[in-house]
């Protein structure tokens, strides 16, 4: 850079004082802003879960939720300092939650969301453009029928001409609107609340989706049963979801290591086990992630093995 040469019988200091002022301008007005933390020290942790699934996520009382997701929320955040008191819980519909995060209303998806290409894939390619922490737990679709007729189906075959609930934004309602399920009827609802109203009040015959939310349901409502022998569908891989940006890498790879240390001991069993006493220990092993399947998953716009929608 070139010095300021004095003319003579003028005084070079106000000018260079006055060149310093327009340097500090011009670099405020061309230095963009930092992107707000997602996990920022003293900042309410915005998560969005479900509040009408017993088990996994439900608000039995305005503004208090409960469930594994809640759980794994708070296990996973609170290893990186943050207590459960800086975490903020509110519901969100399943068709809603990667518009909810894009725009900005919430930091975080906790809701039996799961892992899938098109959900990672950047938006300029078709995706919706998020990250995903995960798995946390893994589950395949079933079947949740009325207890009184749980005998009468032993697979999905016994469900041809007969009415299943699922609702929007679903992968229950991707598989079984598929070919190869023609023969069922399909009811949509909103929610999964409305289905299960809707198979107390014998409107519907079953109710379809992931096998660990249905479990949630039998354990709140004893007139209802999962179909044991019924297990189809590809594994969903839940995971936590966040709006990816540059910013937010390196908090997505932390909460990715927070997670990892949660299911290598035995804290992830003992949540799991009182979240969702009904999962059969079978199932319950077949739920558990292994640190490799977090790796291969969390943090990636192409998660390897993530399944296709």
């Amino acid at each position: 850079m070139r010095s300021v040469r004095r003319r003579p019988g003028r005084a070079a200091g106000p000018w260079i004082g006055v060149l310093a002022v327009l340097t500090a301008l011009a670099t405020a007005c061309t230095t963009a802003a930092p992107e707000p933390t997602l996990l920022g020290a003293g900042k309410k942790i915005r998560v969005a879960a479900k509040g009408d699934q017993p088990g996994t996520g439900f608000e039995p009382h305005d503004g208090e939720f409960e469930g594994f997701d809640i759980t794994v929320t708070q296990e996973v955040l609170g290893r990186l300092g943050i207590d459960a008191a800086s975490i903020r819980f509110d519901g969100v519909l399943s068709k809603n939650r990667a518009k909810s995060l894009r725009e900005g209303d919430f930091d975080l998806v906790v809701a039996t969301y799961s892992i899938t290409l098109q959900r990672t894939l950047p938006v300029e390619e078709g995706g919706e453009g998020l990250d995903f922490v995960g798995p946390y737990a893994s589950t395949p679709q079933g079947v949740l029928v009325r207890a009184a007729d749980k005998d009468r189906y032993r697979g999905l075959s016994d469900l041809d001409g007969r009415q299943v609930c699922v609702w929007k934004g679903t992968t229950s309602l991707t598989e079984l609107s598929k070919p190869a399920y023609q023969l069922i009827r399909l009811r949509e609802e909103k929610d999964a609340g409305y289905c299960v109203k809707a198979l107390k009040a014998g409107e519907v015959d079953a109710v379809s989706t992931d096998q660990l939310i249905l479990y949630g349901f039998m354990e709140a409502e004893p007139t209802l049963a999962v179909v044991p022998g019924i297990a189809f569908g590809v594994i969903n891989d839940y995971g936590i979801a966040m709006h990816r940006t540059p910013a937010h890498r390196k908090e997505c790879e932390r909460l990715r290591e927070a997670l990892k240390k949660y299911v290598s001991g035995n804290d992830w069993d003992r949540d799991l086990a009182n979240d969702l006493p009904r999962v059969p220990v079978a199932a319950r092993n077949e739920a558990k992630p292994t640190t490799a399947e977090i790796d291969a998953l969390s943090c990636r716009e192409r998660p390897a093995n993530a399944k296709v929608d």
